[in-house]
């Protein structure tokens, strides 16, 4: 949901159909998966080997991360929150330890700034299965997502254990990361009748929300200097875009299937639109001078598939294709000193459906 997880269910199957050769003339094994034109990114490594992993985000040191995670094969049958120390050594394993309790279904993890708690969204106050899957049928086979009643925001130490709800509204809770100082959390809700961002001081628990207009807003980071907002949104302007919108939202359902990338204050003010590319512009996040973006698109193909990283200025401009070839590319974030980033990626599945972790060394 944060940064579109619900998608990986439809893009890894079609990228189980990509099996495109990697680079391999580098004589240094962690580039074997790169791709050839993928210049800003240096010494590749893989972190997981098998399931859909996603929303891979690091700790304020930078030395740990927290991720989601679905394997049924490993009895996992929906996501679930996991975190695992980075290697450092060659040769050094990641080796992640499951954090959330194994009940309903969970989203969007977020580190601490003291390193010792982790936030993320869960359904298990609503049950401990899985919660159902649309039938897509239903709505003419479109792509929709789920907006689960039962999710809420929780805070549990690095041993699992839950020690405070942060949220207890009625409807969908979730999405949310923490400000630099963290001292803030931006998260998103339709507890007041559309899907909007709220921003919420986690010592007083006090909130407000910041984003007014009709439209699903979420996956939303602060700037790496405090000073700033970035997210994703739907803009339904027609009449029939508006209709399909309040009708879905009627139903706890949303398309995100046509949404760009804004940017504001850190207050909500001064609200920027920066792409107008069409498609699914998503999961966009600050580079570490507070000025640039990345994000995930499938802008350059009809169909909705590859999904590939992209960076451009905050007026639009200078738009830049970072990772390249016909897979699934998402989930950028950039290490607290700014030297790696993490993504999530199809490559190197053999074929399968498995959506994995990758790490490499940032090359301007």
């Amino acid at each position: 949901m944060k940064k579109l997880v619900y998608f990986l269910s439809l893009v890894v199957l079609l990228a189980s159909c990509s099996n495109t050769k990697l680079a391999t003339t580098s004589t240094n094994d962690s580039d074997t998966l790169r791709y050839a034109d993928e210049t800003h990114f240096k010494n590749i490594q893989q972190l997981t080997f098998g399931g859909d992993n996603a929303e891979a985000y690091w700790s304020y040191d930078g030395k740990y991360l927290v991720f989601q995670r679905t394997d049924p094969k490993d009895g996992i049958p929906c996501d679930q929150i996991f975190i695992g120390k980075v290697p450092t050594k060659k040769g050094e394993k990641f080796e992640p330890k499951m954090i959330s309790n194994g009940k309903g279904r969970t989203t969007c993890p977020y580190f601490t700034k003291d390193g010792k708690h982790i936030i993320y969204a869960s359904t298990h106050l609503g049950g401990d299965e899985c919660p159902p899957t649309p039938d897509r049928a239903k709505y003419g086979n479109k792509y929709i997502w789920p907006l689960y009643e039962s999710f809420d925001i929780f805070m549990a130490d690095l041993d699992g254990k839950i020690v405070k709800q942060l949220t207890t509204a009625k409807g969908y809770d979730a999405e949310a990361t923490l400000s630099p100082d963290g001292e803030q959390m931006i998260y998103t809700s339709d507890k007041d009748g559309d899907i909007d961002l709220y921003i919420m001081n986690l010592k007083t628990g006090t909130e407000k929300r910041i984003t007014n207009t009709l439209g699903y807003d979420g996956g939303a980071w602060f700037s790496p200097d405090g000073k700033k907002i970035i997210w994703r949104a739907s803009r339904p302007k027609t009449e029939s875009e508006i209709k399909e919108y309040k009708d879905l939202l009627a139903e706890n359902m949303v398309a995100p299937t046509n949404m760009e990338v804004f940017i504001a204050n850190a207050d909500g003010s001064n609200v920027k639109q920066v792409t107008s590319f069409g498609q699914a512009n998503w999961a966009p996040s600050y580079f570490p001078d507070s000025k640039r973006i990345i994000f995930a698109s499938n802008q350059e193909y009809p169909r909705g598939f590859p999904f590939n990283l992209y960076s451009v200025n905050e007026d639009g401009t200078n738009l830049k294709k970072i990772s390249h070839e016909k897979i699934f590319d998402a989930f950028p974030m950039f290490s607290p000193n700014g030297k790696k980033i993490v993504f999530c990626s199809n490559r190197n599945n053999g074929g399968t459906r498995d959506t994995n972790i990758f790490i490499a060394d940032w090359v301007e």
